[in-house]
């Protein structure tokens, strides 16, 4: 592997790929041994800001996720945060670290230059997204090296492909999925047909876009039955923890649809942060629940960089870790 161009962030802590029985850990054979539990976190502004994440992190850790992913912003806004985090979260914790990646704004060399650091660093997965375009609004796809998520795929597994051998056995490759519709593909089978191509191409799994209603999530999994898409997909799920937080959510998924007994529960409340969390969390356990007697592949939690919501959810489905919930054990009576 040509290493002469790295200009990875040096992290104190040495990296170390995970391991288990001396093979390398890679989030596809974790779907393939049960129900994964996973949580998402996204670069802090600051320093102080890095320290409540990583007391937030060790407080999730408790928990023994099955992987933890990092956010990465438009154009890369926040491309040497987010390999500082990932390396740091690696290094402190030994956590399956998948980093996001998007290519929008980024040349081919600047992909293999991060694909190299992430390589060089023991990384195993990559969630390759395409990415918002900055500022919003129209923008010119054409002028990008990478117009499309599926290309940044393709050039992923050609990256497996060319490097693969040694300690580095390839990444493993998650890619978007949206139970609820792409915002910007109005037509649903054109949608699939995206998705379809994506795994085509070389993604080995699929994380969805956070919803509110499990009924979207199981018509989105038989929709890739149909579509022959047999990559295994994780449910996203975020906790609604205030009212700003729900317009948030809206503005940024571009059609996020809540249920309307959830809002009928939001609307109930005396409107403080503290009711909706509590809302918001039952809401999420509720859904988590349903998951899990229907065997989702995966759960991934979308936590805001906070650890509260998520470990109430444990606490209130009654389970210690998620080594308990994936192991399917059963009370006897």
């Amino acid at each position: 592997m040509d290493r002469t161009n790295l200009t990875t962030t040096v992290i104190d802590e040495v990296q170390a790929p995970a391991r288990k029985g001396g093979r390398l850990f890679m989030i596809s054979s974790l779907l393939a041994g049960g129900t994964t539990f996973s949580f998402e976190f996204f670069p802090p502004k600051d320093a102080a800001g890095a320290d409540r994440l990583f007391e937030h992190i060790q407080k999730l850790e408790s928990l023994n996720p099955s992987f933890v992913s990092i956010t990465y912003g438009a154009g890369g806004s926040t491309r040497k945060l987010t390999r500082d985090v990932v390396h740091r979260v690696k290094g402190r914790t030994g956590l399956v670290t998948m980093p996001h990646l998007t290519c929008v704004q980024h040349s081919v060399s600047e992909i293999d230059e991060i694909l190299e650091g992430y390589a060089e660093r023991g990384i195993t997965d990559i969630l390759a997204l395409r990415g918002d375009p900055p500022g919003g609004g129209a923008y010119n796809w054409e002028d990008e090296d990478f117009g499309y998520a599926c290309k940044l795929v393709e050039h992923i597994s050609a990256f497996n492909d060319r490097h693969r051998g040694g300690s580095f056995g390839g990444f493993g490759i998650g890619v978007a999925g949206f139970p609820e519709g792409h915002p910007g593909t109005a037509n649903r089978l054109d949608e699939m047909n995206h998705l379809k191509a994506k795994v085509d191409a070389g993604a080995d799994f699929i994380v969805t876009q956070m919803f509110f209603e499990n009924r979207d999530y199981y018509d989105f999994c038989d929709r890739c039955i149909l579509a022959g898409i047999k990559a295994p997909v994780v449910a996203g799920i975020m906790p609604v923890q205030s009212i700003s937080g729900m317009k948030r959510m809206a503005d940024l998924a571009l059609g996020m649809r809540f249920p309307a007994s959830l809002l009928r529960a939001v609307r109930r409340t005396d409107g403080s942060d503290d009711a909706l969390r509590r809302v918001g969390v039952h809401w999420a356990t509720e859904q988590c629940r349903d998951l899990l007697d229907h065997g989702a592949r995966g759960i991934h939690f979308y936590t805001l960089n906070k650890s509260g919501a998520t470990i109430e959810i444990y606490r209130s489905l009654g389970v210690r870790d998620s080594a308990q919930l994936a192991s399917g054990e059963m009370l006897p009576f």
